[in-house]
């Protein structure tokens, strides 16, 4: 652990600033948009951009850094991400941030494929899990810290815009300071979602719809919570409290899905989570009634807490699923199919979720998340009657963080190495 540590300190320093900011923005430029008068649905279609740029970029970035090497793209991309979310303290409306939402997106997914093909090539079969551990550690701790500078300055202001800045290109000196060699990139093959839904159509399904809820849960949050008349304190708790939920929840939950059939994990999760989110809407009917201790706001915290339990560990559930119906050699070629139907499914989530918010008001946000979950555990409902389940011992839950790349797949210790390229299918300079 130790020697991972040493050896890593700056890639994994240089994204927890970078976390730091890409929580601390998610939940600003939501805030600001309430304050803004934004309406419902373009904020929702403002998020998406995001998530287009997430999925445009990953597919164009590997080629870029086969070309032009890990730190240049790094700091290409951190570069990007540090003036982008100044322009938007500078020009102020729905279709701008859009765009500036895309950029983002593509930034991001950049950033984190060079890390986790960093980690990849710092890491042996013995220490995968470990340096994954860490990494997921370094990822929701800091992006739940990042939360609570929403306090730090009015969102109208300028300064929160130019802290996320700073964040973003502090991040840039441990990555462009580290004497240690960039890795050569290995290329990940995916596979087609036709090959994929006839290995596994839960899994695909699956990830097709948790990618619907992931990207609205956690886009807006903050404006619901800023909808119902949340402090800035109190809306920087309950995104904290989501993110750490889900970063605990992961290994319990996911150990349940190795000694029972993970469609009965996944199911019962699903619905658990539905049931969850009717208590969060139950709760934020009281949660502005006067108590001995300020705002009711008590019982809506733990129907967060308890539904980002049930729910955030979801995609590494399905990822396992999908890995009990197929060889170990096409597991990271599984996962990279995963992660593109993730991507499909989290483009529209937003947009959808926030017209849900208009139809019914901002407990639409829940009613949206309830409907998607259960959607979920339907379908796995009538996976069960269709398909007996599988034993492959080479299919073990191993926590994964949402944001994973397929480049980062291979981080699980299950998986076979990637082959290095060979020097005909290109070079990498730095």
């Amino acid at each position: 652990m130790k020697k991972i540590l040493k050896n890593s300190w700056a890639l994994f320093t240089g994204m927890g600033l970078i976390m730091l900011a890409h929580g601390f923005q998610g939940s600003l430029l939501g805030v600001r948009a309430v304050k803004e008068n934004f309406s419902l649905s373009s904020t929702g279609f403002m998020l998406s951009g995001y998530f287009i740029g997430y999925f445009v970029g990953a597919k164009i970035i590997p080629n870029l850094i086969s070309r032009v090497g890990h730190i240049r793209v790094f700091a290409a991309f951190a570069s990007a991400a540090s003036i982008v979310i100044l322009m938007h303290s500078i020009i102020v409306n729905p279709f701008t941030w859009f765009v500036l939402r895309v950029i983002t997106g593509i930034s991001m997914v950049s950033i984190y494929t060079i890390a986790e093909s960093w980690l990849n090539d710092r890491s042996s079969n013995k220490n995968r899990g470990s340096v994954l551990s860490i990494y997921m550690i370094v990822l929701y701790g800091s992006m739940a810290l990042g939360m609570f500078f929403l306090n730090f300055s009015k969102p109208e202001n300028f300064e929160p815009f130019i802290l996320v800045s700073l964040f973003m290109s502090l991040a840039l000196v441990p990555i462009l300071l580290t004497k240690k060699k960039a890795p050569k990139f290995k290329k990940i093959k995916g596979m087609s979602l036709k090959e994929l839904y006839q290995a596994s159509p839960l899994g695909m399904v699956g990830s097709l719809f948790y990618g619907t809820v992931q990207s609205a849960l956690f886009s807006l949050l903050a404006v619901y919570a800023a909808s119902m008349r949340f402090s800035i304190f109190e809306i920087s708790v309950v995104t904290f409290l989501l993110a750490i939920s889900g970063a605990i929840s992961q290994w319990p939950i996911g150990k349940l899905s190795d000694k029972f059939d993970r469609r009965l994990v996944i199911i019962y999760s699903t619905f658990a989570s539905a049931f969850f989110a009717l208590c969060a809407i139950y709760a934020s009917g009281s949660m502005h009634y006067l108590s001995a201790y300020g705002t009711n706001k008590f019982w809506f915290y733990i129907s967060i807490i308890l539904f980002a339990f049930c729910s955030l560990p979801m995609f590494a559930i399905i990822f396992a699923h999908t890995n009990d119906f197929i060889p170990k050699e096409k597991f990271v070629a599984a996962g990279a199919g995963l992660q593109f139907a993730f991507g499909l499914g989290a483009i529209s989530g937003p947009f959808l979720c926030s017209l849900f918010m208009d139809l019914v008001g901002s407990n639409g946000y829940f009613i949206f998340l309830i409907f998607f979950h259960c959607v979920i555990g339907v379908f796995g409902l009538y996976r069960m009657k269709i398909r007996d389940t599988e034993d492959n011992p080479d299919s073990q839950f191993t926590a994964i963080p949402q944001t994973i790349t397929p480049v980062g797949m291979e981080l699980n210790p299950a998986t076979e190495p990637i082959e290095e390229p060979t020097k005909n299918e290109g070079s990498n300079s730095n």
